[in-house]
């Protein structure tokens, strides 16, 4: 027996990167997913491969209605929806004084508006099966500072606090809701070089592995299966008694320099 047999679960973001292991696995586990991005030929690819444990619908995280149609369409193919991962997210590098408003606010829009919505959206429905699981992506920074990246520490602390916030509210309504804190992970979004079809992957993948093997105690840069397989223990029973909480999966980054 799969960890999440007979459950239904939406994950966002999920045509690659994280939220491609995410769906993988889970659907491993037995669940079906309901598969949300605005990368249509790469997300349908994905649930044709995954089969009919999978659906891809396009979902813009910070459009309202698109979560509206998300959940319709997850009842219609599945009969219900039993869990969420906000995985969906934008990062913009640039330093404080020189961000633009509007570049300010389109990450807002993804990253913090979007979970608000998720979550607004889908409790009710966890709520009205009797109970469930939202599994929120925050982040490292979201703990601690990283230059260059204000637009995207603000929405990410602001997911752990909503996180906090709506484990207190849903809790008596049997939905539990935690918060994933990665650090660098191996994607698109820490390596943007993995998108230029004219890099080797395995090079850029090594050239950033080379960078983070000085920050990070653990001497590498995270894959987003690991981060995948600490959303599967949040989603499932395993974490029973567990809400509220921000995980952080970072290769031991938080927790200090070693200065040696």
């Amino acid at each position: 027996m799969g960890k999440l047999d007979g459950r239904v679960v939406i994950v966002t973001g999920a045509a690659r990167g994280q939220g491609e292991q995410e769906a993988r696995l889970f659907v491993a586990e037995g669940a079906r997913v309901l598969l949300g991005d605005v990368l249509d030929e790469q997300g349908e690819a994905l649930a044709k491969e995954l089969g009919d444990a999978a659906r891809y619908v396009h979902l813009d995280v910070g459009r309202e209605a698109d979560w509206g149609a998300a959940v319709e369409a997850a009842k219609d193919a599945f009969g219900g929806v039993d869990g969420l991962v906000n995985n969906a997210g934008v990062l913009r590098f640039n330093e404080l004084v020189g961000t633009p408003l509007e570049e300010y606010l389109a990450v807002v829009q993804v990253n913090q508006v979007g979970t608000f919505l998720g979550m607004r959206t889908v409790a009710p429905e966890l709520a009205a099966a009797g109970g469930g699981t939202i599994v929120n992506t925050a982040s490292y920074v979201a703990l601690t500072g990283m230059a260059l990246v204000t637009s995207y520490a603000a929405t990410k602390a602001a997911v752990v606090g909503m996180t906090r916030v709506a484990a207190l509210e849903l809790a008596p309504q049997g939905v539990r809701v935690n918060a994933m804190c990665p650090g660098a992970i191996d994607t698109a979004m820490t390596n943007p070089a993995q998108l230029d079809p004219g890099v080797d992957p395995a090079q850029a993948s090594a050239a950033v592995d080379e960078l983070f093997r000085k920050l990070v105690p653990m001497g590498r840069i995270g894959r987003p299966e690991e981060v995948a397989r600490l959303a599967l223990f949040l989603s499932s029973d395993d974490s029973s008694y567990i809400t509220g909480q921000p995980f952080v999966v970072d290769g031991g980054w938080l927790a200090g320099v070693a200065g040696f």
